[in-house]
């Protein structure tokens, strides 16, 4: 244990570690700058309420950092673990059914007491751990490339994952949850022919699946906010005062910005006019206060984490690694991109959060965990180096 832990320093990746705590920290002023006046009118709640509780998420956070970025990521290839990676996805999943709450117009959320999750959260996370070890065995035994039981199982895990995540209904998470089973796959070192026959089964089920619930469940699922969405996406001005205000007030909170901003905690939006500012719509008020400095530190710092990940994938010669770091790098980027694109109007808005920014405790500790996992990736593949 001594020897590996002496290892584990010498290859640490410091640049890494660093833009974590960074991003964390800087997301952690924004919140309590973008809450206060939320938390004060709109909730009834002390002005630094949600300051306080995302305080006590990164102090949760923090070691589970620490346990994942020591924890050896060659053990998820293990049958054990993969087995209690999908215990862990599927109780969640169908909990959420039974006992969850709703909230943003989704079932997604348990309430545990003294604390909720969002197993949406979990899966997104999960599914990266439980493809990376269950294609990297097939990889090994060379099985790959044979689409036989043994390779459409875990495909059908994860158009099940896709399916719950979907009945919930949360579409962001569903997306972003394909996304990136897509990337895992796409790392595992299958031939393209293979890998299209793949993604084509995990879409044909997908769609099918979507296809009867809405045939079914068209009021649960075409509900007046979601339309109303998607009305505000092709012309959030017709309704500026409706489905359009978020969309509407976070256009003005960024276009008031400019090169430098207003100043931190100078926000003109965040006072009433753009709803739940500390949420999906923070880069709204980052870009207000702090300008486009502060909108270029955060893309900058999640940047930096997508092509480490990337970078780390197209270099290593272990196919867990590969698959894990291409999982949590798109990950990363494919919600940061979600987060972006829906308050910039290029996509229609899903109140998906910004990674390591928005608030959201769950968010942040499985973010905490994918990026625990990413370094101890990232310290063995330097230690690779070292041996050549």
């Amino acid at each position: 244990m001594k020897q590996y832990l002496k290892r584990y320093a010498a290859n640490f990746d410091y640049p890494l570690l660093f833009t974590y705590i960074a991003l964390a920290l800087f997301g952690l002023v924004m919140i309590y700058s973008s809450s206060i006046a939320w938390s004060v009118n709109y909730y009834g709640y002390e002005h630094d309420h949600f300051f306080s509780k995302q305080r006590l998420n990164l102090l949760l956070a923090l070691p589970v950092f620490v346990a994942a970025a020591i924890f050896p990521y060659k053990h998820f290839k293990r049958k054990i673990m993969l087995k209690l990676i999908l215990a862990v996805i599927f109780t969640g999943l169908i909990l959420v059914h039974i006992i969850g709450y709703a909230a943003g117009g989704a079932q997604s959320w348990i309430n545990l007491g003294f604390a909720s999750i969002q197993p949406s959260e979990v899966a997104k996370v999960g599914i990266i751990l439980y493809l990376a070890g269950a294609f990297t065995n097939k990889y090994n035994n060379g099985t790959i490339n044979k689409l036989n039981e043994s390779v459409i199982f875990p495909v059908a895990i994860l158009t099940l994952v896709l399916g719950l995540v979907f009945l919930e209904p949360d579409l962001g998470s569903m997306a972003i949850i394909g996304a990136v089973g897509l990337s895992v796959i796409a790392a595992s070192g299958i031939r393209f022919k293979s890998y299209m026959k793949l993604a084509g089964i995990i879409i044909a089920a997908t769609g099918l699946a979507v296809s009867v619930v809405f045939l079914f469940a068209q009021e649960s699922i075409f509900t007046e906010k979601r339309l109303g969405r998607l009305d505000a996406f092709f012309n959030p001005f017709t309704d500026e005062l409706g489905f359009g205000m978020q969309i509407v007030n976070g256009y003005l909170a960024i276009g008031s910005g400019g090169l430098s901003g207003l100043g931190l905690g100078q926000s003109v939006q965040k006072l009433g006019y753009l709803p739940e500012p500390h949420t999906d719509f923070i880069m709204s008020v980052i870009a207000e206060e702090l300008g486009v400095f502060g909108v270029l530190f955060v893309i900058g710092g999640l940047a930096f984490i997508v092509l480490r990940g990337l970078n780390i994938a197209m270099t290593t010669t272990d196919p867990l690694a590969r698959m894990l770091s291409a999982g949590i790098a798109s990950m990363i980027g494919i919600q940061s991109f979600v987060n972006l694109g829906g308050l910039t109007g290029l996509i229609p808005l899903t109140g998906v959060t910004l990674p390591f920014i928005s608030y959201g405790g769950t968010s942040v500790i499985l973010l905490s965990l994918a990026m625990g996992v990413l370094m101890n990736v990232s310290m063995f593949h330097k230690y690779e180096k070292t041996k050549k």
